[in-house]
């Protein structure tokens, strides 16, 4: 197991670049993203098994997400505690070569697009999903949580000091904070959110009416993290505070009623899981399907752990397969809430990378726990 530390700053999100099988990109925030600085980390494992810090950018609020460019080997880009998100290129110190500003509070999530690799998606607690060209200043559409609500290309909604400046803050609702928000890798148009609300949606953004299917996935309690199965196009995986971690298949449940607006064909509860996998003692606050498996998953948790899931479900036999598979190995070193993970691409599969609130970024092997 390897091993770095961001002195002073605490992980929230960690991201094996999609070019390099020894290149690392981790966001952190100082106070624990309460208040002050951010700083993004690049990381580089040596052929030693030492881990030397490549470049580092300060950012003048907190960074809650990282995710590495599809198209550029040396571009990356950041998710900002006050609303913005900035693009950085390793050739470029000190500075971000672009920076985005739409958002109006806190952007949680970035994600670049797999299949049609310019573009990238960002997230907030504003309630919106926006759509992002590297190249232009002004977001391509930005999805409105609330349902059935889109708004066109650059879009905004009204605006209000971002919520890290706010003295309540903690007194705001957060039903409608997208936490979470994936492109699929089977279809360039098509996403996946989660938000506070518990409600996991899927949007196709070429649609007239973007949101297609919405449902209740943690039982009315927030859903933090969701991710498409690499292999299954129509399996997914979601984690919320209720400590589970949830395998759905997207053709069993209903989808959003177009002949009414908003209107999804579901009940309060929310619909069956294909499979239910459970151990963590704390709420879930991250889910990764391996890029080298169908049947493997990781997930971090608020308990200080993260636990190697196998699903053995079936969706063929969908009411036969709650707890099919189960944990298959727990990483116990962190010593605080662990918050962002992710699957190598290269190498041997298996390979892991977390990072947390103790100010430490691991670097491990799945497969021997």
């Amino acid at each position: 197991m390897l091993s770095f530390r961001t002195s002073g700053y605490n992980g929230y999100g960690v991201q094996y670049s999609p070019f390099f099988d020894n290149k690392l990109a981790v966001a952190t925030s100082s106070n624990y993203g309460l208040v002050g600085n951010g700083r993004l980390f690049v990381l580089s494992i040596a052929p030693s098994g030492q881990i030397i810090n490549d470049i580092s950018w300060d950012t003048q609020d907190g960074l809650f997400d990282v995710s590495w460019s599809e198209a550029h080997e040396n571009q990356v880009v950041g998710a900002c505690g006050d609303g913005s998100i900035k693009l950085f290129d390793l050739t470029v110190g000190q500075f971000p070569v672009m920076n985005f500003k739409e958002h109006t509070r806190e952007v949680f999530c970035v994600n670049w697009n797999m299949v049609e690799k310019n573009t990238f998606l960002s997230s907030s607690w504003d309630g919106t999903i926006k759509i992002w060209d590297p190249s232009r200043a002004q977001s391509l559409f930005t999805l409105a949580s609330e349902r059935d609500s889109s708004i066109g290309g650059g879009g905004q909604l009204a605006s209000s000091v971002p919520i890290s400046h706010q003295q309540n803050h903690r007194q705001i609702n957060t039903a409608n904070c997208v936490y979470n928000a994936v492109f699929s890798p089977h279809s360039p148009s098509t996403i996946l959110s989660c938000n506070g609300g518990s409600r996991v949606q899927v949007w196709d953004i070429r649609s007239p009416r973007p949101l297609t299917v919405e449902y209740i996935a943690h039982s009315g309690l927030e859903a933090l993290s969701c991710d498409w199965n690499k292999y299954k196009a129509n399996i997914v995986a979601s984690g919320g505070t209720d400590k589970s971690v949830r395998i759905w298949d997207l053709r069993m449940i209903n989808r959003v009623d177009q002949s009414v607006p908003g209107m999804p064909s579901h009940t309060a509860r929310g619909p069956t899981p294909l499979n239910e996998l459970l151990g963590h003692d704390f709420a879930v606050r991250k889910v990764v399907w391996s890029p080298h498996s169908g049947e493997e998953l990781l997930s971090t948790s608020y308990d200080m752990t993260c636990r190697v899931w196998q699903d053995k479900s079936n969706e063929r036999a969908r009411f036969l397969n709650t707890g099919v598979g189960g944990c298959r190995g727990i990483m116990k070193n962190h010593r605080e809430f662990v918050i962002g993970a992710d699957y190598s691409l290269w190498g041997e599969p298996g390979w892991c990378a977390s990072t947390g609130w103790d100010e430490m970024v691991y670097v491990w092997d799945s497969k021997r726990l």
